[in-house]
């Protein structure tokens, strides 16, 4: 009997763990037959262009796992706090250039057209749903913290992984944003802290949103996948491009190389930049996250004038050297010619006129 109840009460924990706001919400009603009702939804989830195995052939998930506990770099972190410039996050810019403001990882702050657009802030210690457990923040990372961000114009959020679409960061920002564009799915967990649903709006691949000041935002594949719980692939993945009068970015999420960059450069293409992950990467999972090589091939495809590399310098989610990712970009793009930017944390970028390009890492 005493075995009985030990088991109720373990299952009555892991029920109310696994029902925490912090893992959001499945989609359900209208939005859940929206996305049954995309051309890409088989098989009880929603599927990427290309077949797309979570592992390379002959890998298994104990293999990964092995990989994360006994396979690390010895340089996996940064020895030294990473230097930062104290960005002004809230004031707008008395020229009439895009201004992009990179945070660490995917997190970056985009002024164009008098308005502030904000893409997938982490602003908490750890990408996890809780405190103690994964890989924490790079010291000298933390220069900014989510409320800092007043009356975002428009909050942009690619897809549902916690270092991507952050708990606590949302709960302080969201509320205070304007507008939110995001993948279709994903207002499920918005709702469920409690945002505003005349807020938020969800994008299929190729739809778009026309905003105030001209802007237009275009929800486009991605080569990925999502899950907040155990149930893999319930809501969409994606990138986006973000396009005025006079600009064009894209705006890359996280994504395994594949044509559809190519397909989407001469369908949209030219783009001024594109800010592509870099980072993260593995032989055992090739299909999800791009190689640095990759990331320079993709904005090749894409047509794009400058390549800014994000999805590195603030947490370590695989195995390599923490500096390996922006190192192998550098080179690859040095071989193919390719202009790109490598800004401080914190540093402004101003399209077309400063661009950065200091390697501040290798004193790191």
């Amino acid at each position: 009997m005493t075995f009985l109840y030990i088991v109720i009460i373990v299952v009555a924990v892991f029920l109310i763990i696994i029902n925490l706001p912090v893992f959001g919400r499945l989609p359900r009603g209208l939005r859940l037959d929206k996305i049954h009702q995309l051309q890409n939804y088989r098989d009880g989830a929603i599927q990427n262009l290309s077949i797309t195995k979570m592992q390379a052939e002959g890998v298994s998930f104990f293999t990964v796992l092995k990989a994360f506990f006994f396979e690390n770099h010895p340089n996996k972190i940064p020895q030294t706090a990473l230097p930062s410039v104290q960005p002004s996050v809230n004031s707008m810019p008395n020229h009439h250039l895009p201004e992009i403001i990179w945070f660490g990882h995917s997190s970056y702050l985009i002024k164009i057209k008098g308005l502030r657009v904000l893409v997938d802030p982490v602003f908490s210690k750890v990408p996890s749903p809780f405190s103690f457990i994964g890989s924490h923040a790079f010291k000298g990372t933390d220069f900014v913290e989510a409320g800092d961000f007043q009356n975002i114009d428009v909050l942009v959020i690619t897809h549902d992984h916690y270092d991507h679409l952050d708990y606590k960061t949302i709960r302080e920002i969201a509320p205070k944003s304007k507008k939110i564009i995001t993948s279709l799915g994903v207002g499920a967990h918005l709702e469920r802290w409690g945002i505003a649903t005349e807020k938020i709006e969800e994008l299929c691949w190729n739809e778009s949103r026309d905003l105030a000041n001209g802007l237009k935002f275009t929800a486009v594949p991605a080569r990925h996948f999502t899950g907040r719980k155990f149930k893999r692939n319930q809501t969409l993945w994606s990138a986006f491009i973000l396009q005025s009068e006079n600009h064009k970015l894209f705006l890359g999420g996280d994504s395994g190389y594949d044509t559809h960059f190519a397909a989407i450069g001469q369908e949209f293409g030219p783009f001024d930049l594109a800010l592509l992950e870099c980072g993260q990467y593995n032989a055992y999972w090739p299909y999800i996250h791009m190689f640095p090589e990759q990331t320079v091939q993709a904005a090749k495809d894409l047509n794009a004038k400058i390549l800014m590399p994000v999805h590195w310098g603030k947490f370590s989610l695989a195995t390599h050297p923490w500096d390996e990712p922006i190192n192998r970009l550098v080179e690859a793009a040095e071989k193919a010619a390719l202009p790109i930017v490598t800004p401080r944390l914190g540093e402004t970028v101003i399209l077309n006129k400063h661009l950065p390009t200091t390697q501040w890492w290798r004193s790191a």
